[in-house]
C-alpha cells in the first residue's frame, strides 16, 4: 500500500477514459490520485493532442504532465475492428467510463453514456461535451477560451478599457471538477442501490454555474458587473495598493468590524471609519478613488512588509503580489512539502500534491505514462495476445 496506513478511498475502482485535452483527463487524474486504476485510451501514433501543447518539461507538455500522472496508457484505434475488440473486452471490467469525443461521435460508436448503461447496468458513464445535449449549440466544437467568450467570462475580466481571458483553463477545470463530483456521487449511489448511472457534463453548463454571481448581479441591476482589473468589482477597499517602497500589496475588507480595525490599527485614525464618504461598503464603492488615495498616502511612509505586518495585526486578510517564480519559491509550499516529483518517460518532473489532505493516507504520485506504454500488459490481462 505504498506506506499508506489504509487503502486509498478509490482502491479497486477501474476507470476507462476515452479522453483528450484537459477537462476529462483532469477528472480522471483526481480519481487516480486517490487509488482508482485509470486506463487512458489514446490514438495510436499521436495520442492525446495535449501531449504536444508544449515541450517544456524535459520534452513533455506541461499541461499533459499536470493532468495525466498515475495513469496507464492504452493506444488503440477504437474505429478499427481490432481496437474495438480490445475496448469491448475492457468495458465489462470498468466501474467508470468517461468520454469527451467530438459531438455525435460517441453515439455513432455506441459509446455514449446511455448506451453503455443499457449494456452494463452497473457502470458509471459520463459524456463530456462543449454545450450539452439539445439546443442550437449541441453540435458545436468547444475549447476553453471559446466557451469563456460565449459565457461572458471575458466580459467580467480585465480592465475597463479591455476584456481579458482568465489566465488558467478555468472552463476545463470547472468541468473536470463537476465530472469528478458526478462520478463520486454515482459511486456512492451504486454502493447503496447497486445501480449504475449515466450522466452528462458540459463546459458551458459548468462555467454557467461559476458565472452565477456576475449574471445575478446583471439581472438584478440591469447593468453589467464592471471590469475593474485587479480591484474587486463590488467591495472596497479590496485590491492592490501601492506602498512607499515601490511595491504593491493586496488586502480586502469584508465587514464593518474589519473596516474599523483597518482605520484604527493600520491607518492610525479610528474616527476615519465614520467618515460620511466611507462608512458603508456602498459608499466606499461610490468614493473608491478617494479612499484609494487616502490609504496609499498612509502607506507612502511604509515598506510593504511593515504594511502587511499592520494588516496582520488588524486581522485584515492580505497578500503579496507574487510572480509565478515567487509562488514556486513560496515558503508555505516548501514548509508543507507540497512540491513533489513524479516519473515520466523523460525523467522526473515536478508536480504538486493533490489539494486534499487526509490524515494517514498518502495519495498516489505515480509516473506520467508514455503513449501506449501499457498496451501489452493490458492486452495480456484481457487474454488478447497481440496488438490490434
Amino acid at each position: 500500500m505504498d506506506g499508506n496506513e489504509a487503502e486509498l478511498p478509490l482502491s479497486g475502482v477501474t476507470v476507462v477514459s476515452l479522453e483528450q485535452a484537459i477537462a476529462a483527463p483532469l477528472a480522471s487524474r483526481h480519481l487516480a490520485d486517490w487509488g482508482a486504476r485509470v486506463i487512458k485510451i489514446e490514438r495510436p501514433g499521436t495520442g492525446d493532442f495535449c501531449r504536444d501543447y508544449d515541450h517544456v518539461m524535459n520534452g513533455m507538455s506541461s499541461q499533459f504532465v499536470w493532468t495525466n500522472r498515475s495513469k496507464e496508457s492504452l493506444a488503440i484505434d477504437i474505429k478499427s475492428e481490432g481496437g474495438r475488440k480490445v475496448l469491448d473486452a475492457l468495458l465489462p471490467h470498468a466501474d467508470v467510463f468517461i468520454q469527451n469525443l467530438a459531438p455525435g461521435a460517441a453515439e455513432r460508436l455506441g459509446l455514449d453514456a446511455a448506451s453503455l448503461l443499457r449494456k452494463y447496468p452497473g457502470i458509471i458513464a459520463c459524456d463530456v461535451s462543449g454545450y450539452g445535449d439539445g439546443g442550437p449549440y449541441s453540435s458545436k466544437k468547444a475549447y476553453d477560451l471559446l466557451v469563456q467568450c460565449e459565457a461572458g467570462v471575458l466580459a467580467v475580466n480585465g480592465t475597463e478599457a479591455e476584456p481579458a481571458k482568465v489566465g488558467l483553463s478555468v472552463v476545463d477545470i470547472a468541468t473536470g471538477m463537476y465530472i469528478l463530483n458526478g462520478v463520486l456521487m454515482a459511486l456512492y449511489r451504486r454502493e447503496r442501490t447497486g445501480k449504475g448511472t449515466a450522466f452528462q457534463a458540459s463546459l458551458f453548463d459548468s462555467i454557467t454555474d461559476w458565472m452565477s454571481y456576475p449574471a445575478f448581479y446583471t439581472e438584478s441591476t440591469g447593468r453589467p458587473l464592471p471590469r475593474t482589473g485587479a480591484k474587486h468589482a463590488t467591495i472596497a477597499p479590496y485590491g492592490p495598493f501601492r506602498v512607499g517602497d515601490g511595491n504593491t500589496i493586496f488586502f480586502g475588507v469584508q465587514n464593518d468590524r474589519e473596516w474599523r480595525s483597518l482605520c484604527s490599527i493600520v491607518l492610525g485614525d479610528a474616527g476615519f471609519a465614520d467618515d460620511l464618504r466611507f462608512r458603508t461598503n456602498p459608499l466606499r464603492m461610490q468614493n473608491r478613488d478617494e479612499l484609494q488615495a487616502h490609504i496609499e498616502q498612509r502607506f507612502a511612509s511604509m515598506t510593504s512588509e511593515e504594511a502587511l505586518r499592520l494588516l496582520d495585526e488588524a486581522s485584515i486578510a492580505n497578500a503579496h503580489l507574487n510572480s509565478v517564480e515567487a509562488f514556486l519559491a513560496h515558503e508555505q509550499l516548501r514548509a508543507r512539502s507540497r512540491v513533489q516529483s513524479v516519473g515520466s518517460p523523460c525523467g522526473p518532473v515536478m508536480s504538486f500534491l493533490p489539494a486534499l489532505t487526509i490524515p494517514g493516507l498518502t495519495p498516489r504520485m505515480d509516473p506520467v505514462p508514455e503513449l501506449g506504454q501499457h498496451n501489452q500488459a493490458i492486452l495480456s490481462e484481457l487474454g488478447l495476445s497481440k496488438e490490434p
